[in-house]
């Protein structure tokens, strides 16, 4: 196999199309790229014969020559990407092909924030990792993983540097630097909403929208936008600003003091607080989702306001960037299948009564998602370069 480095021009839009898309005709690439088929010969010939695009068996018959045509697709297990998720008590890792399918998974606890203590972790975790690619037993000083993606919540410069982690207590870290000072793998670090949105936009729900609208209800509220088939990207996305949009004018109060707004309604703290107080004892989310569920009174009362709230949130975001699909993530999400008939109420409410029907997708609602998204930016990194 040989190395696959960042391309451009009508070779990486070709590589793109076939990463994103394939396996896929001469005749369709010519279309989608605008190039002759003797062009777009010349042009991949050197590609096949290095191994970066493989001619596969089973297409249609070709009917200017008469025989079956081989479609040109990649050999995703070729290369292998880690993403790693951080959180403010834990890590967790995934081991992915180059199209993102998830091959392993672990997780481990934070049991020491420091920087360097969490270097070591995800360096432990990639190993780990790496030890589970197929076909051979490797490590992360071996050629087996050939990108590593780390996401956390917070404000992140040139895919190295962290300038706030708040959940970690992190203040201009040199985290990327830390990381490579032991490995030679390719490292990239970014914001764990941006890194969603990515993978959501690449290989995910939103793979072949022009405009889509991602929102994530977990320890905060995230918002994420594609328009025209990019990723609205600013350094605004770190500060959660979505979380105190007001949606209900007699809600809760956030600590900020907005009464209403989704961080006050939406999170898991804000429903495992709610219903709590109103049972008089702890309960953890997925508890006070099944009561819910089952009908308890208090608990359905807390989880159908969320649910409306969330159906708020939706509207706006969808009155504001007319979406073509919306996708709800975050470890949250579970509150959009419970209070779904209470979400639809608050979406209909603020949405006009002859606007389109929003389609909309539930991603998964554990972390290894995120991670994944940690490892698409890793991918991207490694199929285009840095830009």
């Amino acid at each position: 196999m040989g190395e696959w480095r960042p391309l451009a021009g009508p070779s990486r839009q070709v590589a793109l199309e076939i990463l994103l898309d394939g396996p896929l005709s001469r005749a369709e690439l010519s279309r989608r790229v605008g190039l002759s088929p003797g062009s777009l010969t010349r042009l991949t010939k050197p590609m096949v014969e290095s191994g970066l695009l493989v001619e596969v068996e089973g297409g249609p018959t070709d009917a200017r020559v008469g025989r079956p045509s081989q479609p040109l697709d990649l050999d995703a297990n070729a290369h292998h990407f880690v993403g790693i998720k951080l959180t403010g008590d834990s890590a967790i890792g995934v081991l992915t092909t180059l199209r993102a399918d998830v091959l392993a998974s672990v997780e481990r606890p934070i049991t020491d924030p420091t920087p360097s203590a969490v270097a070591d972790l995800v360096l432990e975790l990639t190993d780990e990792l790496a030890i589970q690619v197929p076909g051979g037993q490797h490590g992360i000083k071996d050629v087996a993983i050939s990108g590593l993606g780390v996401s956390l919540g917070g404000r992140v410069a040139d895919r190295s540097e962290v300038r706030l982690a708040q959940y970690l207590n992190w203040v201009d870290v040199p985290f990327g630097e830390l990381l490579a000072a032991h490995t030679s793998v390719p490292i990239v670090i970014a914001n764990d909403l941006t890194s969603l949105v990515e993978a959501t936009h690449w290989f995910g729900a939103g793979r072949n929208s022009d405009r889509f609208v991602l929102l994530t209800i977990g320890a905060g509220v995230g918002y994420g936008l594609v328009i025209h088939n990019r990723v609205v990207d600013s350094p605004d996305i770190t500060l959660g600003l979505i979380g105190h949009h007001p949606l209900l004018h007699d809600g809760p109060r956030c600590d900020r003091g907005h009464r209403g707004c989704a961080l006050s309604l939406l999170t898991v703290s804000a429903v495992t607080s709610q219903v709590g107080a109103e049972l008089g004892r702890e309960v953890g989310y997925d508890e006070a989702l099944d009561l819910a569920a089952k009908g308890d009174p208090a608990a359905r009362a807390i989880v159908g306001r969320a649910g409306r709230a969330l159906g708020k949130l939706i509207a706006a975001s969808a009155n504001f960037t007319m979406p073509e699909l919306v996708v709800l993530g975050g470890e949250g999400v579970r509150l959009a299948e419970v209070a779904h008939d209470e979400l639809l109420a608050g979406l209909h409410a603020n949405r006009h009564p002859s606007a389109a029907e929003l389609p909309m997708v539930l991603q998964p609602a554990d972390f290894s998602e995120w991670a994944r998204g940690a490892a698409v930016v890793a991918i991207q990194t490694f199929v285009l370069g840095i830009e």
